[in-house]
């Protein structure tokens, strides 16, 4: 199956959802103000869980679609589906309230006090759209950069609460429930399939990899100040199905952190002997890792992300790593095959003590032919004072880049600017591999 067959699917779903409103008489609510904004409401609804149930399957991180979208789009829709969804959910009770209000005469104030008081499990819905909005709120860029990885993943886990509660609403009084046994059989599938997707991919498949595996922290090594590399052994490692590039959720099974995850890259190409991470003390619980105990066991799930070898299109490769973006970028400077000359690695820190693997880099360029620069040294300086990753550098470095495979890894404001670089010297955009951890 391609991405257009899946887009094809869900929006033939969308187009479905909107003929069984319409074969439920709707249309006939269209003739007064009121009417218009409670069909308005009841559409916004129909669509709001709609998008949410999209916004489930893609929060499930099944493997099969990070192959067919790639995980950068994955991250996209997941990120549009979930503020679409929650202003069409916001919508419909705004337009609900309203549309009553007008009908009877009792004005806004007081048809939202009748309809929470009233209708079956308004009063649960109001406190799950109440979770949701909270939930986009610390999605926005300038709210999501305050927070701490673990404060914004702890508020999304509380998504499921919000659907569930929704859930309950829409079978007591949706209009797609109450009054057509066909309708509410297709929407109860919704949630099945939903459901199902996310208890394969984020419960079963996780506990059966890790109980396979039985992965425990083998060794901790420092590698720059507020820098560690964990290694993890365990069983039948040579058999599990991963590559340089890709990364896990790690859950280290400590007696306070065993319920939070970590996204983390592989730092080193798998050789099914060990698994190694490498972490940056970003955070309370990353500064917890530091120190993380010999013998501790490890919970994974994954892999995820297609920034691979697979994606590869020509013989040369550009790897461009900003500070800990260099974890992935490693492994895949160990791993991508490769004739000497045709891979080489730019490595964008601020601070020389910035730098991680400079003594792995070295070893492997040799070994590999590759050519690394690293680009030391705050912008703006006199040592520095333009942008390093600049069409015009960049150009400087890698004449022929455009020949070039490009894999980027960094923070997010680097990763964009090397992607406008790359476009001003007409990269393709097929030739460009990033990776994002968006969920």
């Amino acid at each position: 199956m391609r991405a257009s067959d899946l887009a094809a699917l869900a929006i033939g779903n969308a187009v479905l959802i909107g003929a069984m409103w319409v074969r439920h008489g709707q249309l006939a609510e269209l003739g007064s103000p009121s009417g218009i904004l409670i069909a308005a409401g009841q559409l916004a609804a129909l669509y709001g869980t709609y998008l949410v149930l999209l916004q489930l399957i893609l929060m499930s991180r099944s493997p099969w679609l990070d192959q067919v979208l790639g995980s950068d789009r994955v991250a996209a829709l997941h990120r549009w589906v979930g503020f679409s969804g929650i202003l069409l959910l916001v919508a419909h009770g705004v337009f609900t309230v309203v549309g009553y209000g007008l009908a009877t005469g009792s004005g806004v104030l007081a048809e939202a006090l009748t309809i929470l008081t009233s209708y079956p499990y308004v009063l649960m819905a109001t406190a799950g759209m109440a979770l949701f909005v909270a939930i986009g709120i610390s999605s926005v860029g300038a709210v999501r950069r305050r927070l701490s990885y673990e404060t914004w993943y702890g508020l999304h886990l509380y998504a499921y609460l919000a659907i569930a509660l929704a859930f309950l609403h829409q079978l007591a009084v949706g209009t797609d429930f109450t009054t057509d046994p066909v309708a509410r059989i297709y929407w109860i599938a919704l949630y099945v399939v939903a459901g199902a997707l996310m208890l394969i991919f984020r419960f079963a498949q996780p506990v059966t990899l890790s109980l396979r595996h039985r992965l425990r922290v083998a060794n901790v090594v420092e590698e720059a100040p507020g820098v560690v590399s964990i290694y993890m052994t365990g069983r039948d490692l040579d058999q599990l199905a991963t590559r340089a590039g890709q990364w896990f959720r790690w859950r280290f099974l400590t007696p306070e952190d065993w319920w939070r995850s970590h996204p983390f890259s592989l730092s080193a190409a798998p050789n099914g002997r060990f698994l190694r991470v490498t972490v940056k003390a970003q955070g309370d619980q990353t500064q917890k890792l530091q120190r993380v105990r010999i013998g501790t066991p490890v919970f994974l799930e994954g892999p995820y992300g297609n920034m691979t070898g697979a994606a590869r299109t020509r013989p040369k490769v550009l790897l461009i790593a900003g500070g800990i973006g260099v974890t992935p970028l490693r492994a895949l400077l160990e791993e991508l095959p490769a004739a000497p000359g045709d891979l080489t690695l730019v490595y964008r820190a601020s601070r020389p003590q910035d730098l991680v693997f400079r003594r792995e880099l070295e070893q492997l360029s040799a070994i590999r032919g590759a050519t690394v620069h690293y680009l030391v040294g705050r912008r703006g300086t006199r040592a520095m004072p333009g942008d390093p990753l600049a069409p015009e550098a960049l150009r400087r470095l890698v004449p022929d880049v455009r020949q070039h495979d490009v894999y980027v890894c960094g923070p997010l404001p680097m990763m964009e600017a090397v992607r406008r670089s790359l476009r001003a010297l007409h990269v393709p955009d097929a030739q460009v591999h990033d990776e994002r951890f968006a969920f």
